[in-house]
């Protein structure tokens, strides 16, 4: 998911090319660089690593992991799974990833934000015609990642992870239990299985077991509920390069309520930290609010899911690291993951290989908390920016109403939007910058007079 605080066109076709790679993807060149203590490994050996989870994170840590000349397992437990997700990329995701373009459901260059008091600002001016937010669909979108490590040279098994071992000595290997899923068996629970790794990625997701194994701590987690609704064409075509989002104490009290397009239908839902048992509540809310624009629409799928809203306490111990959601990298205020969690797989499927010297070395420790500091390094800023951003904004219905007023002024929307779609933290012009603080602050006072008089009427 994303928003515009985190910061279509029809394609010829709605399915994903295969995944085997197009012509103008060429291998990607690891440079690798062992610790000087990391023993080298048996000839004819190669570092073994087992990728748990087959998202986003996991799709992207084994297709490097695998062209880094490490051997390579992911572990996948439902090949079909549609994780409720808005399914928002930035532009930069893919060129970053080389994503075929007819991956994309739909190139979004309108956004329009709904207020409390359903004030509607549409928001994207400020963009160039070749810029865009894509749209993909979480099945579509891992499947193709998942089929392209696999051609990569990883090796991709259906099966549920259980749990793992820890070596009982150094550079020893770490046990993996799973279920394996095989229906040519005729087990229907899945036959107990277990291999022999160096190192373990957890791209488990929220409720990540890996996590749990090593001993990386709880967070506080949002509850998303989405509904796929098929809409009639006539409608649909409002959506062709358009999203909605809504945001007011009735579609969520910390989070905001969403119609992304899709395919051939839409994707409404929305989500919550601090009102869980209210969901279905907030998502008929959100229903409500775009009636018109869905009206006659049928619901073809219901899902729901925890997303996390800070990173874990511990994120590596020993040889295994955790990557995406397990990680917790998904951002306040506007919910978005997928770009974080590609990345964040990569990142440590590349610290692997070159700290492995192309998986010819045994790995330590040390070379997985690379990735985490460079991770940190660049993303740390917009998390904290985000979070001060939810504090500030989804406090109260008042300030939503800020918010939403302050997403009309194309500064905000240039900076935003430059910040999302190349995920870095613009740095502003300082005379705009002033001319914004100033803004922010009339908004605010003006909301909170607002909320002053209604609170007077209705008492």
């Amino acid at each position: 998911m994303t928003s515009l605080s985190s910061a279509v066109a029809l394609p010829s076709s709605c399915r994903a090319r295969p995944a085997g790679g197009s012509s103008r993807r060429a291998a990607r060149l690891l440079v690798a660089r062992a610790a000087a203590s990391s023993p080298k490994l048996p000839s004819g050996r190669r570092l073994r690593v087992a990728v748990v989870g087959g998202g986003p994170a996991g799709g992207a840590a084994a297709e490097a992991l695998a062209k880094g000349g490490v051997e390579t397992v992911l572990i996948e437990r439902k090949m079909d799974n549609c994780k409720p997700c808005g399914g928002a990329i930035p532009l930069c995701m893919v060129s970053e990833f080389d994503l075929p373009l007819d991956l994309v459901d739909r190139k979004v260059r309108k956004m329009k934000m709904i207020s409390p008091s359903n004030v509607a600002v549409d928001i994207g001016r400020t963009l160039a015609p070749h810029e865009y937010i894509g749209m993909v669909r979480r099945e579509v979108l891992d499947d193709y990642l998942r089929t392209r490590a696999k051609s990569a040279g990883a090796e991709v098994l259906n099966g549920l992870f259980l749990r793992y071992e820890a070596p009982k000595e150094p550079n020893g290997s770490y046990v993996v239990h799973y279920n394996h899923y095989d229906s040519s068996n005729g087990k229907v629970g899945g036959e107990k299985r277990s291999l022999e790794v160096d190192a373990i990625v957890g791209a488990d997701g929220a409720n990540s077991r890996v996590a749990k194994d090593m001993g990386a701590g709880d967070y506080e987690y949002a509850i998303a509920f989405q509904e796929r609704v098929k809409i009639p064409d006539d409608k649909m075509v409002y959506y062709e390069e358009r999203a909605e989002m809504y945001v007011g104490d009735d579609v969520s009290p910390d989070f905001y309520g969403w119609v992304f397009p899709k395919c051939d239908h839409v994707a409404v839902g929305t989500g919550t930290v601090t009102h869980k048992a209210d969901i279905k509540k907030f998502q008929a809310a959100t229903r409500l609010r775009a009636k018109d624009k869905i009206e006659g629409g049928k619901i073809i799928r219901v899902e729901a899911h925890p997303i996390p809203e800070h990173p874990r306490p511990k994120r590596v111990s020993g040889r295994v690291t955790l990557v995406g959601d397990a990680a917790g990298y998904v951002t306040k205020c506007s919910g978005e993951g997928i770009y974080f969690a590609a990345k964040s797989g990569r990142m440590a499927a590349e610290a692997i290989v070159a700290g492995s010297a192309n998986g010819t070395r045994m790995v330590e420790e040390s070379d997985l908390r690379k990735y985490l500091a460079e991770f940190d390094r660049l993303y740390w800023p917009t998390y904290k920016v985000l979070d001060i951003l939810q504090k500030v904004f989804y406090r109260s219905n008042a300030a939503r109403e800020a918010f939403v007023e302050m997403c009309a002024d194309d500064y905000v929307q240039k900076m935003t939007f430059d910040s999302y779609l190349y995920k870095r933290v613009v740095p502003g012009n300082p005379l705009d910058d002033i001319k914004l603080a100033v803004n922010t602050i009339g908004s605010l006072v003006r909301a909170t007079a607002l909320r002053r008089e209604m609170e007077k009427v209705t008492l």
